[in-house]
């Protein structure tokens, strides 16, 4: 079979990027074939290694004994750059190229990128699996485990349709498909393999598409292996993926990617297509690239992709139409530069629309069927169609009239802006909601995460990099050449990169919880711009978006069916990592990267760790439940107080109950800062309050605050204070100490002291041995005491047992 002359171009222009003697060889390699028709070694004045070189390149073939060149078409064009025509039917379509290459340095380089990632994601891994109980870091992980439990608990089974529809309490109105998909996969493998283990695999697959991604628009597989290890180190993706933090997060960020990669690949087949069929008539109303674009059975895949991602990633969350915003604006503005670049808006953006209407057949197919989402989550699909339409057939008819795009690009922001006026006038009830879900997303205070990105407190440069590194810098600069590139020159898949990371560098503004999604497209940029620094002091090649005159380099040496097969799906095996081999080059590598990555390497696990639980806190609801499990304390009477940000680990550990830390986050902070604690005992009876956890806050507080007598002086009275009556020690550390909420057992006994008596008992809680202690003031030689414990007690040189009983039903012991 005859060679593809563009298969042989590509091969001959990578063996001159990688050799500094690469022209020179081809050139005499071409001379020499054109003075013989066959030939033998001996003719070719080069060494047996780049003889043998050429050979595994297929750029020389044997016939019968002798050799010749594969095509001399091709290796002149990969000498010079220019464009050549593939030997194969341009028609039959782009391969949808898999994510791995089967060459096998660059397999390995992959691979290793992605064990990297993975490594970074089990930091947590010694905290979390603990005694056979899965401890999950963080406080809302808690709740999406009680969800799957929930749905486990009322299931039928993995083909239960009908929990599905009629979904328990309120959790088809938010992130039903995160509840789905947790329940589904847990009556497979159970819910601790999912609580665990889902965070990482789903991650490793995020990890997967963000080196399609990287690769689908550079080109090159270097920056996708980069690009894997960027997201490892960046500190707020590795602390809402790690091992246990079982969220939505996790779902929302796969499907992110599988809309990002979607997009991409729509963007680069139709800009690779103009680049390689340049259309002989351009007044032909569909040109050939976009046709043979359109005919391609895998555009449609990638458009049915793009459906799932987008339609998936808004059921995920509660804030579900942020997913549109991004892909409504780089539609709006992909319109734009095909207009302005020749291509017919209305047929491009064709897959596209196909995929906007995947997504509103399945949103709207869960919320009417099933009752999923809000009915909002259903209409802004139909309304992002509706817009696209509209924006392409505007932007067809600005084309036919040749009027310049940046009056487009203003007509479309006039029309958005119209098409909310009159949702909002048309919809009331629905635009109602949808600023409540606004208002509960961007304006909560009082958490962590709701802070921005550039928080003064952080001198606005340092929120960045303690949650994104060193490498967000990096990345800025490549997103003003993406910026500058697509407002030059038609590059889809640039403007797609650049919409996104603008949006939601704009979102992590306002809420640094959103810089886990930016992470996704800037974690492209990032691993662009660090391959381009080791290429900027002659460290390695030079990415392939940056070569000089990219316009041809890129198109000439690939074709409609052969482009980056090597890159992608292993059809080549060229080298696509070259590894260096001299010291001092190694050591300038690691030097850049420890620039780019250091810092991260240090924040990353300092994040990590802060989400993680201690063994006091372990221990402390290992104690209540132990408790709660003696004496025959369930829900609601075995509910945990403390403070919020633990408050759903520890009562999902004692009852299983964690959908809402509300009442913790009302009330811990006052009982806290009160100087009675006893004094609540009457509320918490009521509201069925049976435990405390009080921890060190690392404030400085009172001496008679709650905080102090129960943490610090573990409810005794320390040395000069009293005993509490209410609160019975259970476990203590330095990080948490955990109580009992008891009536407590009244001694009365008769008395002939005079002044104060002295009330004691020893306990013995992990093991230690402390001293409860009371000074009780007589009233007409009778004195009354409350005490939380049971055992032996010396009053007054009299011992008086109080039994267990006594102590949880609130009798009254009699030594009179």
């Amino acid at each position: 079979m005859a060679a593809d002359p563009a298969e042989v171009a590509r091969r001959a222009a990578r063996f001159c990027e990688e050799r500094s003697d690469g022209e020179a060889t081809l050139e005499t390699l071409l001379e020499v074939d054109d003075a013989h028709e066959t030939w033998t070694f001996d003719d070719l004045p080069v060494d047996s290694g780049t003889f043998g070189e050429l050979v595994s390149r297929d750029l020389v073939t044997k016939v019968d004994g002798e050799y010749r060149v594969e095509s001399r078409e091709g290796i002149r064009a990969g000498l010079t750059g220019e464009s050549v025509a593939s030997s194969s039917n341009a028609d039959d379509g782009f391969e949808f190229e898999l994510p791995v290459s089967l060459e096998r340095r660059t397999v390995g380089a992959v691979l290793a990128s992605l064990v990297f990632l993975v490594a970074m994601r089990l930091l947590n891994a010694p905290a979390v699996f603990r005694d056979g109980t899965i401890l999950s870091p963080g406080n809302d992980p808690y709740y999406y485990r009680y969800w799957m439990d929930r749905f486990l608990a009322e299931s039928n089974g993995p083909t239960d349709v009908g929990l599905l529809a009629n979904m328990p309490g309120d959790a088809a109105l938010r992130r039903p498909l995160t509840h789905a998909t947790n329940w589904f996969l847990a009556e497979f493998v159970g819910p601790d393999v999912v609580a665990a283990w889902l965070p990482v695999v789903a991650t490793l697959l995020l990890g997967v598409l963000i080196y399609w991604l990287a690769v689908i628009v550079t080109d090159d597989v270097r920056v996708g292996i980069a690009a894997v290890v960027l997201l490892a180190l960046t500190p707020v993706h590795a602390v809402y993926s790690g091992v246990g933090f079982l969220e939505h997060r996790l779902h929302q960020y796969l499907w992110l990617g599988v809309t990002l990669v979607a997009f991409a690949w729509l963007a680069v087949d139709i800009r690779r297509r103009r680049l390689q069929q340049p259309d002989s008539d351009p007044n032909r109303p569909l040109s050939a690239p976009l046709s043979a674009h359109l005919r391609t059975p895998w555009t449609w895949v990638a458009a049915v992709a793009l459906g799932v991602g987008l339609s998936f990633s808004a059921l995920a969350w509660g804030g579900s139409i942020l997913m549109f915003v991004p892909a409504a604006g780089y539609i709006g503005l992909k319109v734009a530069m095909d207009a302005r670049d020749g291509v017919s808006p209305a047929a491009a953006v064709a897959p596209i629309v196909a995929g906007l209407l995947v997504a509103c057949g399945l949103t709207a197919f869960f919320h009417f069927r099933w009752g999923w989402q809000d009915s909002f989550v259903a209409i802004v699909p139909v309304l992002t169609v509706a817009a696209t339409l509209v924006i392409a057939a505007l932007a067809e008819g600005w084309a036919r009239l040749e009027w310049p795009t940046t009056g487009l690009v203003g007509f479309e922001v006039l029309c958005a802006v119209a098409g909310l006026l009159i949702f909002r006038q048309l919809r009331p009830a629905d635009w109602a909601r949808l600023t409540e879900r606004a208002d509960d997303l961007f304006l909560r205070e009082g958490f962590t995460e709701s802070a921005s990105l550039f928080s003064a407190d952080l001198a606005v440069i340092h929120g960045p990099m303690s949650q994104l590194g060193i490498q967000f810098y990096v990345a800025l600069v490549v997103l003003l050449w993406t910026c500058w590139v697509a407002y030059k020159r038609y590059e889809p898949a640039w403007l797609l990169l650049s919409v996104y990371v603008v949006f939601w560098v704009a979102m992590a503004a306002i809420q640094v919880r959103f810089a886990a999604q930016l992470a996704i497209p800037l974690s492209v940029l990032g691993g662009l711009g660090l391959v381009h620094l080791t290429a900027w002091v002659d460290l390695a090649r030079l990415p392939v978006p940056f070569r000089e005159d990219s316009e041809s380099t890129r198109a000439g040496p690939s074709t409609a069916g052969g482009a980056r097969r090597a890159d992608t799906d292993g059809g080549e095996s060229d080298p696509t990592i070259i590894l260096p081999t001299d010291t001092s080059t190694i050591a300038y590598l690691t030097v850049i990267a420890l620039i780019v990555c250091g810092m991260s390497l240090i924040f990353v696990p300092s994040l990590v760790a802060q989400t993680a639980h201690t063994d006091g806190q372990y221990e402390a609801a290992t104690a209540i439940d132990d408790h709660a499990e003696a004496i025959d304390r369930e829900y609601p009477q075995n509910f945990v107080l403390s403070e919020w940000p633990d408050n759903r680990l520890y009562n999902y550990l004692v009852n299983g109950e964690a959908d809402s830390f509300a009442y913790a986050n009302a009330h811990y902070d006052e009982f806290q800062a009160a100087d009675d604690p006893d004094s609540w005992y009457e509320q918490f009876r009521s509201d069925d309050v049976g435990y405390v956890v009080v921890g060190d806050t690392g404030a400085s507080v009172p001496e008679n605050a709650t905080q102090s007598q129960l943490h610090d002086e573990l409810g005794t009275g320390g040395e000069d204070g009293d005993g509490l009556s209410h609160y019975r020690l259970l476990a203590t550390s330095d990080d948490a100490s955990a109580f009992a909420v008891v009536p407590g057992a009244t001694i009365e006994t008769t008395t002939d002291a005079d002044g104060p008596v002295t009330v004691t008992t020893e306990q013995r809680i992990d093991g230690e041995s402390i001293t409860y202690e009371r000074e009780v003031e007589p009233r007409d030689g009778t004195l009354e005491v409350t005490v939380p414990y049971s055992g032996e007690y010396t009053v007054d040189g009299q011992t008086v047992t109080v039994d267990e009983a006594d102590v949880l039903e609130g009798n009254a012991v009699d030594t009179a």
